[in-house]
C-alpha cells in the first residue's frame, strides 16, 4: 500500500510538472525567455525529481533530505506560479488550479517529512539532546 502511495505521488508531481511545463508553453515567445519563467521551470520540474530521488535514498535521512529540497522548491513554485498569475491575465484560470495543486504536493511533503522525522526518532533524539544541553546547564 505504501509503495502504491508513493507511485501516485510520484506521478502526481510529473503530471503536475507537465501541466506547468504547458502553461509556460502558452506565455508569449518574448515573454518565455525571461528569468521568472526560467525559474518556475526549474523549481515546477525539481519537485518530482526529487521525490522520485528519493526513493533510492540510501537513509531516512536522505529521504528527509531529497524531500526537504523537494519541499522547498515546491514553496518556490508556489511563488512563480502567484506573479506569473498576477502578470499573465489570459492565464488565470489555469495558473489558479496550478496554484491549489502545488498546495496540495506542499502539505503532502510538510506532511511526509514529518511522519518519516517522527518514524525515525529524529524528532525525539533532538529534544533528548536539546534536555541533555539544559540538565548540564542546571548542574554547572
Amino acid at each position: 500500500m505504501k509503495d502504491q502511495k508513493n507511485e501516485i505521488f510520484k506521478d502526481r508531481c510529473l503530471n503536475f510538472a507537465a501541466n506547468v511545463l504547458d502553461v509556460i508553453y502558452q506565455v508569449p515567445d518574448r515573454r518565455r525567455s525571461s528569468a521568472r519563467i526560467r525559474q518556475l521551470e526549474k523549481s515546477a520540474t525539481s519537485i518530482g525529481a526529487n521525490v522520485a530521488e528519493s526513493q533510492s535514498a540510501q537513509s531516512r535521512a536522505d529521504f528527509i533530505s531529497k524531500f526537504e529540497i523537494a519541499l522547498k522548491e515546491a514553496r518556490e513554485t508556489d511563488y512563480w506560479l502567484r506573479l506569473l498569475k498576477k502578470t499573465e491575465s489570459s492565464l488565470e484560470s489555469r495558473l489558479g488550479l496550478l496554484i491549489g495543486e502545488c498546495w496540495q504536493i506542499t502539505a503532502i511533503l510538510v506532511t511526509s517529512i514529518k511522519t518519516a522525522k517522527q518514524n525515525g526518532g529524529i524528532v525525539e533524539s533532538r529534544l533528548q539532546k536539546e534536555e541533555q544541553k539544559a540538565e548540564s546547564r542546571t548542574k554547572i
